[in-house]
């Protein structure tokens, strides 16, 4: 099976009526996040170079149309229709490390009904995921106020495809260095890593297990100082440093305890021997909150490695993200739904400056002073540029984020920036609102016309027998 088939049944039911009664004209999908999460003041943009991936090759193959008819208890032959169907369509996106905020479409696709309808559950796990993951390393990125971060996520994230997407995001958004050996690979990212405490306790003494690390790997050398007592630990990666010759570029970890005080006392140990240029790593559960709460101390820590927490976005585990229809055949249309109304019509997103966004129609003339969010990602079922390296990204992310608020940058009870709609949008709005309460709510609404029944003959009205007509 493709790609094709990972996806929700009732995209494959719909796509199949939509063929069935011939609706293949072009539909327009936003993918958007309705609100932010608490304790978030924006969103970083990612998943569009997986996602334009995956649009590029979907194809419903054989096995694919077997998978349908297996589920759905039908003959294989009934699903024939969805054969061979491919993405044909268009995409624009914002591109991956752009700061988007609450209702501002990420991605919008425009395609055949079918082809934009099926492709909807796999767009929204990449996008939401990746976006969330990115949203929480940046958060990190600014708590860390210029120290290096490293991910260390890998081992417990929620599946190891997700751990590989962490590792890139995490880069995208500026941190130093990923433990992940694949990631580093595929993506170009450093790797860093060190020792565990099973590697200290496998030796007679932790002087013995240092001495041996030191052995194996003749450059720079990061030791594991807290796997029975820290500070013994410190005085002897001190001394073993000192005797080796070893210090610009080594470091010690911090991975339990009071990291902030332990910092304060490594410091100490390390200057007293001579070793000023040896770096302190602080791991052992961190995220944006600890490692706010450590710069603020005024801990003398260098280098902050996060894992779970970050890599599983522990405080804010999911996006609310959409996926909805905003014109069909060239007409607009909205969703009603109480709490979950949609705006009409294909979009285009205005950044001005201090981050007073504009959600206005794609067609419009751009407000004074606004730079257009939504940029051709694809077009035909093809991309229209080369994919963008995560350096791109990194720079992207790094010039919005020096426009940032700072309200919008607090770690604790930041306040979001929010995007406002244009008057020609508002506008279009309020008209398709009320063709739908006319047309479609109103229908409903109104008195079914009576029914005819004849009278007998010979019969009057009230004598009994038929309705009056």
């Amino acid at each position: 099976m493709s790609t094709a088939s990972t996806t929700d049944l009732y995209e494959v039911t719909m796509a199949l009526s939509y063929l069935a009664e011939g609706m293949t004209e072009p539909a327009t999908f936003d993918l958007f996040v309705r609100d932010l999460p608490d304790d978030r003041g924006f969103l970083v943009a990612a998943g569009l170079e997986p996602a334009l991936d995956y649009l590029s090759g979907f194809r419903v193959t054989r096995e694919d149309v077997e998978a349908f008819a297996a589920v759905l208890h039908r003959p294989a032959a009934e699903l024939e229709p969805l054969l061979g169907l491919e993405f044909t369509g268009g995409v624009r996106a914002v591109p991956e490390g752009r700061i988007v905020l609450a209702g501002e479409p990420l991605l919008e696709v425009t395609a055949p009904l079918p082809q934009a309808q099926l492709v909807e559950t796999y767009l929204l796990n990449l996008v939401s995921h990746q976006t969330m993951i990115a949203s929480k390393a940046a958060r990190c990125v600014l708590a860390a106020d210029g120290r290096p971060l490293v991910d260390f996520s890998l081992r417990r994230t929620h599946g190891v495809q997700a751990g590989m997407q962490v590792a890139r995001l995490g880069a995208l958004v500026g941190f130093a260095a990923t433990s992940n050996v694949a990631a580093a690979v595929a993506y170009g990212i450093a790797a860093s890593g060190t020792m565990a405490h099973s590697y200290v306790e496998v030796f007679p003494s932790e002087e013995a297990a240092f001495r041996a690390f030191a052995r194996s790997h003749p450059g720079p050398v990061t030791f594991l100082v807290d796997t029975y007592d820290t500070e013994q630990g410190l005085t002897t990666a001190a001394r073993v440093l000192r005797e080796l010759g070893l210090g610009p570029g080594c470091a010690v970890r911090l991975d339990s305890g009071d990291l902030a005080a332990l910092a304060v006392r490594a410091r100490q140990i390390l200057d007293d021997a001579g070793l000023p240029l040896v770096r302190i790593v602080a791991s052992g559960g961190l995220d944006e909150y600890a490692v706010d709460d450590l710069v603020g101390a005024g801990a003398p820590i260098d280098v902050f490695a996060v894992g779970t927490r970050v890599g599983v976005s522990a405080d804010s585990p999911y996006l609310d993200t959409a996926y909805k229809l905003v014109a069909y055949r060239g007409q607009p249309e909205m969703k009603l739904s109480a709490a979950k109304m949609t705006l009409p019509g294909p979009k285009q997103v205005f950044r001005r400056p201090g981050y007073e966004d504009v959600i206005a129609l794609r067609d419009e003339p751009p407000p004074p002073d606004g730079e257009p969010l939504l940029l051709p990602a694809m077009a035909d079922g093809r991309r229209t540029r080369e994919p963008s390296p995560v350096t791109d990204a990194r720079q992207r992310f790094a010039a919005d984020l020096a426009g940032l608020p700072p309200a919008a940058r607090r770690i604790h009870h930041p306040e979001p920036p929010h995007a406002t709609l244009s008057e020609a949008l508002t506008a279009l709005t309020g008209r398709v609102r009320h063709r739908i309460e006319e047309d479609v709510v109103g229908a409903h609404r109104r008195p079914a016309p009576r029914e005819y029944v004849p009278r007998p003959a010979g019969r009057r009205p009230g004598d009994g027998g038929g309705r009056a007509p």
